[in-house]
């Protein structure tokens, strides 16, 4: 199934493999993908732990996904929700198993706004080498590296 235009939202500290599934998912089954990316000041209201600048994490993910050729748009956000509840274009939403609620959540809000549902595509996490899941808490705490390889 293909379509036509998908959202991805996140933090993307310390991008991983983690992230790369996800932002490959999408863009193989849509034509068009904006991705949200939270703002510095909105990473630091929910992260206790200090995250990568704004500038540095979106850099990493337009550099990945320029190599997946396929068109794309990033968007800075400042709330849970980005654009999702406000563009009815979208028609659907690629998460994680850790986001799957809040994209239950955005459609509950785009119901109530008289906005179609979004198709919701769940990514199984990343594991890393030691069958845990690969994320940027670990990496951040020298646990593992990007990869899922023991640091």
């Amino acid at each position: 199934m293909t379509f036509k235009k998908t959202i991805v939202g996140g933090t993307f500290d310390n991008f991983h493999r983690g992230h790369e599934a996800i932002l490959r998912t999408a863009f193989d089954i849509s034509d068009f993908v904006t991705l949200g990316i939270s703002s510095d000041d909105f990473a630091k209201k929910f992260r206790t732990e200090q995250t990568e600048s704004y500038d540095v994490r979106s850099k990493s993910v337009k550099s990945f996904c320029k190599g997946l050729g396929k068109r794309f748009e990033i968007r800075e956000i400042n709330d849970f929700y980005g654009p999702s509840t406000i563009d009815g274009d979208f028609d659907c939403i690629v998460v994680s198993e850790e986001t799957a609620l809040r994209a239950k959540e955005i459609n509950a809000v785009r119901f109530k706004k008289g906005l179609r549902e979004m198709v919701m595509v769940v990514v199984p996490f990343a594991l890393a080498r030691d069958g845990k899941p690969i994320s940027s808490y670990r990496i951040r705490g020298g646990e593992i590296d990007e990869r899922g390889e023991p640091s």
